[in-house]
């Protein structure tokens, strides 16, 4: 009801019908009312952002969980990725990295998950860590965001950028791999570059490059709680169905 109110307001404020936002957004004026209702189970997820989006208003979630550490979860997978991703620059001693670089420019802030910069080529590289795939809209539109920044970000820590490229690096997993397959031609039109050849480039930092791959995660984390990829899980054989026949 609080969305469907705030929403509803926004229309209003800005001067809208329920039909003019409804043909904004692309979605049925019926939707709109449902909306606006706080009937939300009878609407799809990508209606209410479509409508908020019209508005200039951007729906968020936060998943809330009865143990209590979820974030703590979480935190270990990003953890083991930088972990991955501090081994793979190990032995790259041309190039500094920097993990979690915030930013504030005129307004835009955020976090770039790691920042390299290679003193040679003036490359800088802005690396996306990503533990599983959500939105592949907004990944791309991050990515690009952040890559239109992050030569004024280098400059500010004194690194000569001469050029930007991006990595998209993507936890190992079956999942992540099947929803990379949904989405590969689109994907790969803008990351073309794999695992593959970033390594090289990596190695000789020519042009810019545009890649996306994925990386192992299997470690440790701080806490000592195993981190790997998402694991699918098989529900425990019925102790009944597990009987013999002369068990009866």
């Amino acid at each position: 009801m609080q969305l469907g109110a705030a929403l509803r307001m926004l229309r209003i404020r800005q001067g809208l019908t329920q039909a003019e936002l409804g043909v904004a957004a692309n979605v049925p004026r019926s939707v709109i009312g449902l909306v606006e209702g706080g009937r939300l189970a009878r609407c799809r997820l990508r209606s209410i952002r479509a409508i908020a989006a019209a508005l200039d208003c951007e729906i968020t979630m936060s998943p809330r969980w009865r143990g209590g550490d979820l974030g703590r979860l979480l935190n270990a997978r990003h953890a083991a990725m930088h972990e991955a991703l501090a081994g793979r620059f190990a032995p790259l001693d041309a190039w500094v990295i920097e993990p979690e670089v915030s930013f504030s420019v005129y307004g835009e802030r955020g976090v770039i998950d790691a920042l390299a910069w290679h003193q040679t080529s003036g490359s800088l590289l802005v690396i996306e860590l990503k533990t599983e795939f959500v939105d592949i809209n907004e990944l791309m539109g991050s990515v690009d965001r952040k890559r239109r920044l992050a030569t004024g970000v280098g400059r500010d820590r004194g690194w000569r950028v001469e050029r930007v490229s991006a990595w998209v690096a993507i936890a190992d997993g079956r999942t992540n791999r099947r929803a990379l397959a949904r989405h590969r031609l689109t994907l790969r039109t803008k990351f073309p570059a794999d695992g593959h050849a970033l390594g090289a480039w990596l190695r000789h930092p020519e042009g810019t490059i545009n890649a996306l791959g994925f990386v192992p995660i299997d470690a440790v984390a701080s806490s000592g709680v195993a981190v790997a990829g998402s694991r699918r899980v098989r529900p425990a054989a019925s102790p009944v169905s597990s009987l013999r026949p002369h068990d009866n």
